[in-house]
């Protein structure tokens, strides 16, 4: 039977356009030290708020990946 393990982890990837691009920044910054991301759950986004604008978005993600 062949098995595989799954790991869990929880990042923050932060952008100044966007929360799309604040998640792709999570995942894109997770890989350059984790291999084998399968997946991305997006938990929530965040923001700061600086003179009624948006001025940094957050979003916290949880990333799977295979252990080998």
């Amino acid at each position: 039977m062949f098995k595989i393990v799954v790991k869990i982890i929880e990042v923050i990837g932060m952008s100044d356009k966007s929360w799309e691009d604040a998640a792709k920044d999570a995942v894109e910054s997770a890989a350059k030290t984790v291999k084998n991301i399968t997946g991305v759950d997006v938990v929530h986004f965040t923001a700061t708020v600086k003179d009624g604008k948006i001025v940094k978005y957050k979003a916290n993600c949880k990333l799977a990946f295979i252990v080998e």
